[in-house]
């Protein structure tokens, strides 16, 4: 009896596996956020190389993961003195990756030439600008960054601007922030209003929860969180609490889970400083060459990667908060932005770009329906996406 149980427990597990393959292959895979360009660019790498050991992410292994739209970050830190150049420097090296790889990557703008893309079996590439600094409080650098393919731009980055605050900040500069302003400007609100007539989707992971509540208010277009996880769970300034969550829920939006350990996991952030302390001097070390501090932490994971493969979550807990947020705002508002090559740690057996079709597995095994899998996967995106267009 008992090897007639063991049998069928092999066979459904095979079934299963089976209808998880075939599933992800039907369905349109979507990830909100990736941070390849700016690896590469300060690791001095190209996207269409072989990059395995060296980043998350790479042109073949996006493929294998099964991805049909990949938003690629356009990222810099606060501290750059020049972030719209090097902004474009960013797009550059893209759509450089694209006229080399025209018969694997496409570089689309609307919905029509993300279908077009799907149906020559290209991965199609879309950017996200992530933190409002990078338009250097000009409307017109907005609109430029648009008519160059950015169809999201996230309000904030960790480092409030002119016109917006973070959440970093309005957490731990909330005095000296009520002396200036907090949430948005009257500019603030005004470039809201621009984005929602160019298409630009308006991301809200990283603002400060007045600058989230004014950009709501304002927007006439459902939002992104194209990179958040959920506060209750994971209790870290840059999570969603649960009126966020729910907020998102009934303005249409869509909140795209982060694979970043310490967004995931409450314990892991202990774990990471303490890696940090251990190998301060490697990691001041590459800063002092100009590199941004987070890839100088990203380049020193890499090189002692078992301490921290031994400090990654579990892949379930980040399936939690994706429970946690269909629970608050429904399976219509939850989707992937896994912040690959944007951090140090993703939970265990996420290792990659390729991991994808795992995550369309535990979701059946979870007991999601297909159809909720397909949504979660990118349906829920690209209605969002879909409800930005002008």
């Amino acid at each position: 009896m008992y090897k007639t149980i063991f049998v069928l427990f092999m066979l459904g597990g095979r079934v299963l596996a089976q209808d998880a393959g075939k599933l992800h292959g039907r369905a349109i895979v979507v990830d909100s956020h990736n941070d390849i360009l700016t690896a590469c660019m300060e690791k001095h790498l190209s996207m269409d190389k072989d990059l395995r050991g060296k980043t998350q992410s790479d042109l073949a292994r996006f493929k294998q993961g099964g991805v049909d739209l990949q938003f690629f970050s356009i990222w810099c830190d606060g501290n750059k003195a020049d972030p719209f150049a090097w902004a474009n420097r960013e797009m550059d090296t893209l759509y450089a990756v694209a006229e080399r790889n025209h018969d694997k990557l496409l570089i689309v703008k609307n919905p029509a030439q993300l279908q077009e893309a799907i149906r020559l079996k290209r991965v199609a590439a879309m950017f996200g600008v992530e933190g409002g600094h990078m338009i250097e409080n000009d409307v017109h650098k907005l609109e430029q960054l648009y008519e160059r393919g950015m169809r999201y731009l996230t309000l904030t980055w960790n480092n409030s601007n002119a016109w917006a605050t973070s959440a970093m900040d309005e957490t731990n500069k909330a005095d000296s922030l009520g002396k200036t302003h907090k949430g948005l400007t009257d500019a603030g609100k005004q470039i809201i209003r621009r984005m929602n007539e160019l298409g630009v989707m308006v991301d809200v992971s990283h603002v400060g929860e007045q600058t989230f509540r004014d950009a709501l208010a304002v927007t006439t277009k459902p939002v992104i969180a194209s990179h958040s996880n959920a506060y209750s769970l994971c209790p870290v300034f840059r999570n969603l609490k649960d009126d966020q969550i729910r907020a998102i829920g009934r303005n249409g939006g869509v909140i795209q889970l982060n694979f970043y350990s310490g967004f995931v996991d409450s314990s892991f952030k202990t774990k990471e400083r303490a890696f940090v302390a251990r190998h301060r001097t490697e990691i001041d070390s590459l800063t002092k060459t100009g590199m941004q501090y987070e890839y100088a932490v990203t380049t020193i994971s890499d090189t002692y990667s078992s301490e921290v493969t031994a400090a990654r979550p579990p892949m379930g807990m980040l399936l939690d908060h994706l429970d946690y947020i269909v629970q608050l705002a429904g399976v219509d508002h939850v989707g992937l932005g896994s912040d690959f090559d944007g951090i140090n740690s993703s939970p265990q057996q996420l290792d990659d770009v390729t991991s994808y079709p795992l995550i369309t597995k535990a979701l059946l095994e979870r007991g999601y329906s297909k159809r909720d899998v397909k949504k979660i996967m990118g349906g829920n995106f690209l209605r969002v996406l879909k409800a930005n267009q002008p």
